[in-house]
């Protein structure tokens, strides 16, 4: 199993609407073979700021896939093209950990 955290950050102010496309494309990243998670999370409602936060313009994407194969299949998928064209303008930094169990 292949596990991947992606730090999101969007451009100040731009966060709610990258996740709205997020949201849109996630039927068709859900439906993908292997795919067995894939969720945005957000700092938890009532988080005070500080070290442990992510802030108002940072989203971690969540996934979970069967194989590396299944993972590089996804990344080459048209969907995540267009999905990344339409966000390109909108984030500004983008870190992918691909992680496996130990």
């Amino acid at each position: 199993m292949i596990h991947v955290l992606a730090l999101i950050v969007t451009r100040p102010g731009l966060r709610s609407q990258v996740l709205d496309l997020f949201k849109a494309n996630c039927p068709a990243v859900l439906a993908e073979d292997g795919c067995i998670e894939y969720q945005a999370t957000i700092d938890a409602a009532g988080m005070p700021t500080g070290k442990g936060t992510l802030g108002e313009d940072t989203f971690v994407v969540v996934e979970k896939w069967e194989s590396l194969a299944a993972l590089q299949a996804h990344a080459a998928s048209p969907h995540m093209a267009a999905y990344g064209q339409e966000t390109k303008e909108m984030v500004a930094s983008r870190t992918i950990h691909v992680l496996e169990p130990v």
